[in-house]
């Protein structure tokens, strides 16, 4: 099972300590003034480093967004978010089980309920850029949406038929 862990070093920035499924043990200290250090760990070994690495803030925001899938997204990932500043780019798959699954982006009113846009609709054989209120949200189709964090969530909810405070199951 993989885990972070996050951890204060004052005056210096902030620490994170991850563990990855397969075993592997990262850290990654970012510094206050923007430079980044990661260091890959021995296994048997907490203290002997196999690796390390030092980004400057342009470096790590590139490298981060390689591996964010921002540059790629493999077609396994069903659901990815992308932060850019307040804006959030989200991929969704639709349920069976979801109560907006089979209904018109006009029938569920999305961009006047949750302030949202449906950047995209893609099915296993086709995809629609910038749909339009009369396409259907069809079980197994990818959504991808756009909009703040708060916005996704209130999508996310009208899709699934919760109502607010519910724990999100996507």
């Amino acid at each position: 099972m993989s885990f972070i862990r996050e951890s204060e070093l004052p005056g210096i920035g902030k620490k994170f300590l991850i563990q990855t499924r397969s075993g592997d043990k990262l850290a990654v200290i970012i510094h206050n003034d923007g430079r980044r250090e990661m260091y890959h760990f021995e296994d048997d070994d907490p203290e002997e480093t196999l690796s390390q690495i030092s980004l400057d803030d342009d470096e790590a925001r590139q490298i981060a967004a390689i591996v964010g899938g921002m540059v790629y997204k493999p077609k396994e990932l069903e659901t990815i978010e992308v932060s850019l500043q307040d804006l959030i780019i989200e991929w969704i798959r639709v349920e069976p089980h979801y109560q907006g699954a089979d209904k018109s982006i006009e029938e569920l009113e999305i961009r006047k309920r949750t302030g949202a846009s449906i950047l995209a609709i893609v099915n296993r054989h086709q995809q629609k850029i910038n749909p339009g209120p009369e396409h259907i949200l069809s079980v197994g189709s990818t959504l991808v949406l756009a909009g703040e964090r708060q916005q996704i969530r209130q999508f996310k909810e009208l899709l699934m038929g919760k109502r607010t405070g519910e724990p999100d199951q996507v």
